[in-house]
């Protein structure tokens, strides 16, 4: 497995926007360990003011770890923490302008909706009718409006979520800290409130500080994505950058299906699709070509997923669009001998070895 950097090479947007942009949260050489185990190791960081930014990595990579050294539940072993320009290392939590949404909702199931999102106002001495103000205009933010009465165990998972969410914006925090909030909800639904999560974000303009593991969910609600891996940061950069062009192999792997391929002594990852089953004639011009064999074929509804074994060494996965193909004549393919191609620049040149390798 290639050795995680501490401090990631720049993307495009960074370097082109200079170090005199608005920053809420910077993290500055912070390590963090449990015995002899690094879970962060020198990590250099810096999320910039409203922006929605994602730690995306395998389990152990250190991203909850460093969105709790945010949070001030853990404190770094050496290094600092910033919010806003000010150094909060060694503040508690309920002095730092932070919120944070768990997996667990966590929620008050003897109070209302409504007194469960007006609860912080209400430890922080906010007067009555300005707690319930204000809790109501949460709620409606989250599309929740009219719901105030009902209790916890009257709504979804969906809906537990949105009250969970309303009670941290309420508060109104510098930054919101967003621990894999959606993992207890199916997978229909989850992809609902990434669209709405994100929605919501750009309502209120609020920081947002996201840990997933699931790449889909990080491509699909993220301003900027960072990678991690074994304890740093593999890469930073927008969506299209980490997914289109993948500093080493294991971002390649670890960001959708990498097909990591060498020939004439370079290694390059070429993503599945953009490579092209030949049909009847020859290649268009500019196609690098290859012969191989169907080893396996699966059909997912709108496009189906072919494993060739290519005769000059490796296998790649091709993705193809489903349009009046029936799941039959999918698998009557497997075994078929097969042309396919891809074009110089849809390749990446990679280094490092594959994630789980």
């Amino acid at each position: 497995m290639a050795v995680a950097s501490t401090k990631a090479a720049p993307s495009e947007e960074e370097s082109s926007a200079g170090p005199g942009g608005d920053v809420d949260v910077r993290l500055v050489g912070v390590s963090k360990h449990y015995g002899d185990v690094a879970a962060v190791h020198g990590l250099d960081l810096e999320v910039k003011r409203g922006e929605f930014f994602t730690f995306l990595g395998p389990s152990g990579s250190g991203k909850t770890t460093t969105l709790r050294m945010i949070a001030g539940f853990e404190e770094p072993d050496t290094g600092r923490v910033e919010l806003g320009g000010k150094d909060v290392t060694g503040q508690p939590p309920y002095d730092r302008s932070v919120n944070t949404v768990f997996q667990d909702y966590a929620l008050f199931p003897h109070m209302t909706v409504g007194d469960n999102v007006a609860y912080g106002l209400r430890v922080k001495g906010v007067g009555k009718e300005e707690r319930r103000k204000r809790a109501t205009e949460a709620l409606a933010t989250v599309r929740l409006g009219g719901y105030e009465s009902r209790k916890p165990n009257q709504l979804s998972g969906g809906q537990q979520q949105r009250v969970a969410l309303a009670r941290a914006i309420v508060n109104e925090p510098q930054v919101l800290l967003l621990d894999e909030p959606l993992g207890a909800l199916d997978l229909k639904l989850r992809e609902q409130m990434q669209v709405e999560l994100k929605a919501i974000q750009a309502q209120v303009g609020i920081t947002f500080i996201y840990v997933t593991h699931d790449q889909d969910e990080a491509l699909t609600m993220s301003d900027r994505i960072a990678v991690f891996n074994e304890g740093g940061v593999e890469q930073i950069g927008p969506p299209t950058e980490i997914y289109e062009r993948p500093q080493n192999a294991f971002v390649a792997g670890f960001v959708g299906v990498s097909n990591l391929l060498e020939r004439d002594g370079k290694r390059f990852t070429v993503r599945p699709e953009k490579i092209s089953i030949i049909e009847n004639g020859s290649a268009p011009k500019g196609l690098h070509v290859e012969e191989g064999t169907i080893k396996d074929v699966s059909y997912a509804g709108m496009i189906t997923r072919y494993l060739v074994d290519l005769e000059a060494g490796g296998e790649l996965q091709i993705v193809r669009q489903n349009l009046e193909t029936t799941s039959a004549e999918v698998q009557a393919e497997r075994g078929r001998k097969v042309k396919i191609g891809w074009r110089a620049e849809q390749t990446v040149a990679v280094e490092g070895e594959e994630e789980g390798k």
